[in-house]
């Protein structure tokens, strides 16, 4: 199908904007307020508050999202970094991973998928038939232990109990197109399933010069899921099925910081995820048990032209080399929860955690004398456990902690071998004082862990270096956890009469050992240089912020939504290990301030219009060099409906087209044609998208 472009936005002139707030298309009645619940967490969220944003199938679709980074504007400090065809990475409150090469990345903010463990794997993050996606800021270790040091992404597939037999088809600009179907219901009284299968294919944004075509940035990404019910009186069975496949190309900088590239040597951003887990839900001496075996194997290819041009583009000058990773990880995990009825004034759970992880990496490198290849081996075992008491009619509080033990093993084809074990604890407490029915103030106390590991490169290149250098730099060989604890003050409030609902937080956290990467620079006994990157507990940092959210709706007709992030993160102490004091310097990918500001309006019974203008501060994108990302401002619409059977969906993201970038470097040149000269490199996000979505729901069609 053709792409499109300009699909009628001039219409759409309401100065107004927002995240899920919304109206229900066609002849439905939109609801007061839309009612979301923060599903991820151990015990109900209303007694256990917890920041978070919650992007319901109606918000997606308001944006014509089909991956999480389409919609992650809309959380409050929240960013995400790419230097792939997807972001990868995601951090919350200025916390969080950038970046993966040859070494085994802890993540800090964890991903679940209907409690299937995927950290570290961002390109999966696609949103097709998810009831809703969840963003939880703050440690969340008592969930997921030492890989949740900033906060959580937990994603949940829509359920079996539902109806539905619907196809939808889309086109966009650049090429996109989108082609799906959902069938789900009963299959007899005890049995109900739902299957979901859609493609997605855009050539992406930019043009290769060089090679003269513009899909070396283009997107084919599969997503398939499945869920089977069996429900008796005493048990039920939950099993589900996840597969999907990102077969993407990677060619997204440019010497000219462009979006026009040169490279003879396209890469590739390459993901297959099969995952399954078996949930069994029962009752065990008057008391509810839940026991989840999951299994996910998740195989990655990334790849890049490394310098970024041709050969015969600078005589002389020019180099030509090609960097690829391929991983495989594999993990298995066992969880048992066990709690009594939701009832009384005391609520508790208790559980277990089991899990086997590996993960291979096998490099291909133009300088490399042979292929690269390292495993990582690490079980993970868990106690873990909340309670929940009503102290007086206004006044409840919580507690939970997890102890956790990881062995890992580590081996590469340098003949590098490590064996390293850490025991990390996390937890949360709290108080909620219920001041009126519909209004509370909490606080909450939190600490969380990154766990520790081997720099690998850096034990790799001892024996290449003097003798008077080994010792020291052996010595960095492992680094320990990095903690954080968290003091967050909240106010939650409703005023159903006004149809309006607000949320507000303040919070400061303290990081301690924090990791950070440095670079040492040792002369080797034959007169040249090395160059090691590692990983050190060498700095500390504190991060301070307020996040406050608004939904209001007072019509059936109109609604609006306004959230709001300010944040002040920076290090505390930090000297660089090339001597540079970064002491008082902000964290890179965090932000002093984000907002959006939504409306959506019903003009008629079958039309539905939402605009939203969301923006970002500028910030650091790394700690390693000062280039930033420029602050930036972004209009999104979308003009929704419906006639029978019919679903429409008109929308647009960035429509004033403004430049915005997901990923950049400045610590090297790479331009032969300027003798490498030191200069900034950015990759741009996403221009202006356009698109249309029409989808046919079959049960509306029957009697």
């Amino acid at each position: 199908m053709p792409a499109i472009t300009g699909l009628g936005f001039r219409v759409l002139v309401l100065l107004a904007l927002g995240r899920h707030s919304g109206v229900a298309m066609g002849q439905e009645n939109p609801p007061a307020l839309e009612e979301i619940t923060v599903k991820a967490t151990l015990l109900q969220e209303a007694r256990t508050p917890v920041s978070a944003t919650v992007f319901s199938e109606r918000s997606q679709r308001q944006r014509g999202a089909v991956h999480l980074e389409d919609v992650i504007t809309l959380a409050p400090n929240v960013t995400n970094s790419s230097g792939a065809s997807r972001s990868r990475f995601f951090q919350i409150r200025g916390v969080g991973e950038r970046s993966q090469f040859v070494e085994p990345v802890n993540p800090s903010v964890g991903i679940l998928l209907d409690g299937i463990d995927l950290s570290g794997s961002g390109g999966a993050l696609t949103l097709y038939d998810l009831q809703q996606a969840e963003i939880l800021r703050g440690p969340q270790g008592t969930l997921m232990g030492a890989n949740a040091l900033g906060g959580l992404i937990a994603l949940r597939s829509q359920g079996t109990d539902s109806l539905i037999r619907d196809i939808s088809v889309g086109v966009e600009s650049e090429g996109g197109r989108r082609l799906g179907a959902r069938l789900g219901g009963a299959l007899s009284p005890t049995v109900h399933a739902r299957a979901a299968i859609q493609r997605y294919e855009s050539d992406g944004y930019g043009h290769n010069e060089w090679l003269r075509r513009s899909d070396t940035n283009a997107r084919e990404e599969l997503t398939a899921r499945g869920t089977v019910t069996w429900d008796s009186t005493a048990h039920t069975l939950e099993a589900g099925f996840y597969y999907t496949r990102i077969d993407n190309g990677y060619d997204a900088f440019s010497l000219d910081n462009t979006r026009t590239t040169l490279s003879d040597q396209p890469g590739e951003d390459d993901l297959t995820l099969k995952a399954g887990r078996l949930n069994w839900y029962s009752s065990l001496a008057g008391l509810e048990s839940m026991l989840q075996l999951s299994h996910a194997r998740t195989d990655t290819l990334y790849s890049y032209d490394e310098d970024w041009s041709y050969v015969g583009i600078a005589p002389g000058w020019e180099y030509s080399s090609f960097d690829e990773y391929a991983r495989d990880r594999r993990m298995s995990s066992l969880e048992w929860r066990l709690q009594p009825p939701d009832e009384g004034n005391t609520q508790w759970v208790i559980g277990t955690y089991l899990r086997d992880e590996s993960e291979d990496l096998d490099r291909q490198y133009t300088y490399l004398s042979a292929p690269f290849s390292s495993r990582i081996d690490t079980q993970t075992g868990a106690v873990f456990g909340q309670v929940n008491r009503v102290l007086s009619e206004q006044l409840s509080g919580f507690a939970g902690a997890r102890l956790e033990r990881r062995d890992s093993e580590y081996a590469d084809s340098t003949s590098v071998k490590k064996q390293f074990d850490h025991t990390y604890w996390t937890g949360r407490l709290g108080l909620t004082w219920h001041y009126r029915s519909e209004r509370r103030v909490y606080l909450t106390l939190s600490r969380g862990a990154r766990a520790g590991g081997a720099n690998a490169s850096l034990l790799a290149s001892i024996d290449a270096l003097p003798e008077q250098n080994q010792g020291p730099v052996s010595a960095l060989g492992v680094f320990d956890e990095e903690t954080l604890l968290s003091l967050e003050l909240g106010w939650q409030g409703a005023w159903p009469n006004q149809n309006l609902r607000s949320r507000f937080a303040v919070f400061t956290m303290d990081r301690n050992d924090q990791q950070a990467k440095g670079s040492l620079v040792i002369p080797r006994s034959d007169g040249s240089t090395a160059f090691i990157d590692y990983t050190d507990n060498a700095a500390a940092g504190r991060h301070n912020g307020l996040e406050w959210e608004l939904q209001w709706q007072p019509t059936d007709r109109f609604g609006a939504e306004i959230t709001l992030g300010l944040l002040d993160a920076h290090f505390d102490d930090y000297v660089t290990a090339t001597g540079t004091d970064l002491s008082g310097r902000d964290q890179p990918q965090a932000p002093n301030w984000q907002y959006s500001v939504g409306a959506t309006w019903q003009p008629f019974a079958l039309t539905s219009l939402h605009l939203e203008v969301t923006g970002s501060d500028a910030y650091f994108f790394s700690d390693r060099h000062d280039v930033r990302a420029p602050e930036t401002h972004q209009l999104n619409a979308s003009l929704s409906g419906a006639w029978r059977q019919w679903r429409w969906n008109l929308w647009g993201r960035n429509l004033t087209d403004e430049d915005t970038f997901v990923r950049g470097f400045g610590t090297f040149g790479n331009d032969p044609r300027k003798e490498y000269a030191l200069e900034p490199y950015r990759q741009y996000g996403e221009p202006r998208m356009v698109g249309l979505t029409l989808s046919y729901d079959f049960m509306e069609a029957l009697p």
